[in-house]
């Protein structure tokens, strides 16, 4: 079974290579390598193939379709604060990347799309735990991208027959996130904080929840959405089935802390219902908050060389933020 990763050099993809790896699939890369990093795939370089290329320009990559059984789009640019500063470079990589994957496919032999949406669709929601039929109120362009190349994906599926899922993922932690790159989630800046031993940076009073993810959960739930025998387009949140603290967070990670100001345009609270995928495709998340917190506490130095953010340095970054968002 051949199966198409692209972003397979990321976070998320670099898992779920690896599975599908070890697990005897034949697997091929796409990637730019803009974010993803070629060491997250050392231990099963040997056993896959890995085309570079920029999926949101048309080129020679988009003939290792014709002949993939899956493909699993992970690819896209992340962040909110460069999407506020670059809308047109989230579009062409986040909505134009993802319909050049979905014209590469029409007429070929997959047997499922997996694309991976963002629970960032759902803006700032007033019904916990957030279901699949919420509101959808994108706050800023990474999310309005992302819901877009959805809404794609839906519209092929249905019009071309090309069998597809979207996940709607809920913030993805784990080994190999991103150590690079602008201010962003909240567990690899304490973590690249708690290494350097300087102060926790906790948004406001750090009374807001996530509905942290486990990567390997996710991981899990791309596989059995790819091998399901679903062929009419679904959505399914992919969440821990809880919500966290970021006070519990810093309690977890420990050391001093700091307060920031609070910012706009964030929920409250993230928390997905994830009762749908629970009960149409039997799975369900194994890895809560202490242990996987473990695991990544556990590898701390991987963090040696993530950007260590202060007060100030974050004012600065999240400028933008506050600018357009407030």
């Amino acid at each position: 079974m051949k199966v198409i990763v692209t972003g397979g050099a990321g976070f998320i993809g670099s898992n779920l290579v690896e599975f599908l790896a070890k697990n005897n699939f034949d697997v091929t890369v796409l990637d730019n390598f803009s974010i993803g990093r070629l060491d997250n795939l050392s231990d099963v370089l040997h056993k896959i193939d890995v085309v570079d290329c920029d999926i949101s320009v048309e080129g020679a990559w988009v003939t290792e379709l014709a002949d993939a059984d899956y493909v699993v789009h992970l690819a896209a640019l992340a962040d909110i604060v460069p999407s506020i500063q670059s809308p047109g470079k989230y579009y062409q990589a986040n909505v134009t990347g993802t319909l050049n994957i979905l014209e590469g496919l029409k007429g070929k032999k997959a047997k499922k799309l997996i694309y991976a949406a963002s629970s960032s669709c759902y803006g700032i929601p007033k019904f916990f735990p957030t279901n699949e039929v919420s509101k959808i109120s994108p706050q800023y362009p990474y999310a309005l991208t992302k819901n877009m190349g959805e809404q794609l994906v839906e519209h092929w599926s249905k019009i071309y027959q090309i069998p597809s899922i979207s996940l709607r993922l809920f913030n993805v932690y784990g080994p190999k996130a991103r150590t690079s790159g602008t201010y962003g989630a909240v567990l690899g800046v304490f973590l690249a904080q708690k290494l350097a031993k300087k102060p926790l940076t906790i948004v406001g009073g750090g009374e807001q929840t996530r509905d942290f993810t486990f990567v390997s959960d996710v991981v899990s739930a791309i596989n059995v959405s790819m091998l399901s025998e679903k062929e009419e387009f679904c959505i399914y949140n992919v969440g821990s089935g809880t919500t966290v603290s970021v006070n519990t967070i810093a309690e977890i990670i420990g050391g001093a802390t700091v307060h920031i100001p609070k910012r706009p345009g964030e929920p409250s609270c993230t928390f997905g219902d994830i009762t749908k995928i629970q009960r149409e495709l039997n799975w369900s998340p194994k890895i809560g908050i202490e242990e996987g917190m473990q695991l990544l506490m556990a590898n701390l130095s991987y963090w040696r060389n993530a950007p260590v953010w202060d007060e100030k340095a974050i004012k600065e970054a999240t400028k933008d933020w506050f600018k357009y968002l407030g």
